[in-house]
Order: structure tokens, then sequence, then C-alpha cells
């Protein structure tokens, strides 16, 4: 079961947002990553609870912050709930889309379960549901994803594969570049794995 510490910043910038503690695990049924999230001064800002079938698809997400929490899944695209911390304003969202995705690094090893491409495949176009931080304000995004390298590394815990994935936003065509083990990611746009307890784990 990996274990670990992401960092965050603006990848524009590079302000530091502050840092995820996760840990992840797939199972039976699928895969689920639990994390916190603090900011610099190291306050609690949020919870990540991500869980997906053995196909890649959302079968739970909890999302929270200090003001606002979903709570959502897939079902006729996604479904989703958006609402205050005491419940009193609740909005209901659906979308025709294949999953969620936002600031957590787990949306991106999500999004390439999902996928599941190998560098033969062309660039695959999927769209999102977009939870953007502080306030879990949904948006539809739309990216193509192609993976552009596989390669073994050699470790003291056997070889690691490495994933490497070009992400492009299809609205403004902005690219950048993923690299994911497992189910961990190694670097991408305003995430650095800066610590890590077990080795990925690795997908059937």
């Amino acid at each position: 079961m990996p274990r670990g510490r992401y960092s965050l910043h603006d990848p524009h910038d590079h302000t530091p947002l502050g840092e995820e503690h996760f840990h992840c695990a797939p199972g039976p049924s699928g895969w689920r990553y639990v994390s916190r999230t603090v900011s610099p001064s190291g306050r609690q800002t949020g919870t990540v609870d991500l869980a997906l079938d053995e196909l890649g698809r959302p079968i739970r997400l909890e999302l929270h912050t200090a003001d606002w929490q979903v709570r959502g899944a897939a079902l006729d695209g996604v479904t989703w709930v958006r609402t205050d911390p005491s419940g009193m304003h609740a909005d209901e969202g659906t979308a025709r889309a294949h999953a969620f995705t936002g600031t957590s690094p787990a949306f991106l090893v999500a999004t390439a379960r999902l996928l599941r491409l190998t560098p033969a495949s062309p660039a695959t176009r999927v769209r999102l549901v977009a939870f953007t931080d502080p306030v879990l304000a949904p948006r539809d995004v739309d990216q193509s994803w192609a993976l552009m390298n596989s390669q073994a590394h050699a470790t003291d815990n056997g070889p690691l594969v490495v994933d490497e994935y070009q992400v492009s936003a299809l609205d403004t065509g902005e690219r950048h570049t993923v690299h994911i083990a497992g189910d961990v990611v190694l670097a991408a746009p305003g995430v650095e794995l800066e610590d890590l307890d077990d080795p990925p784990s690795a997908f059937s």
C-alpha cells in the first residue's frame, strides 16, 4: 500500500499551495485513494476519497474543503451532489462525462487507469467534470491523452515501469507531461512526489 506525500504548487508561477498526504491501494473490486491536503502553514484544507471499479470508473468520490463538499459517482455519465457543510444548500448535477478530475494527483492516476493506453494507441479524447478548489465548483473539461513512452527502471524492489503521458487541454491547446508509475504520480504540472514509503502498486 503506497503511502506518501505530494507537494503542490501553482503550475504557472510556482507559488506553494501546500501538501497532499495520501495512501492508496488496489483491491479485488478496483482501486482506492484517500488523502488530506494541508496549506503551507500546516492547516488542513481538505480531503479526498476516491474509489474506482476494475474498469477505472469512479464508483465513489468524496471531496471536502472548509466550506464545501462533493459526493459523486459514475451513473448515466457522472452524477454528483455539491453542498455546504450544513447540508442546507445542495445542488445536484449530472454530465455526459467519463469521470471526474481536480487538483489531486489521484485524478491523473484515475484517468490513466480508465483509458488504459499503450504506446501504440492513438491520442484519446476524454470528457471530465473538474471540481476546482476551494469552492469545488464543477465544470466540464475536454482533454486528449496519449501515452508517449513506457520505460522500466531498475530498483531494489525490481523493475519500476514509468509511463509518460502527454495531456492536452482541448479548449486552450495547452499541453503538459505527466509521469506515472503504477498508482503513483511521479511528476506533473503543479505536483511533485516528495516522499513514498512503499513502492507503487501495479495494476493487473
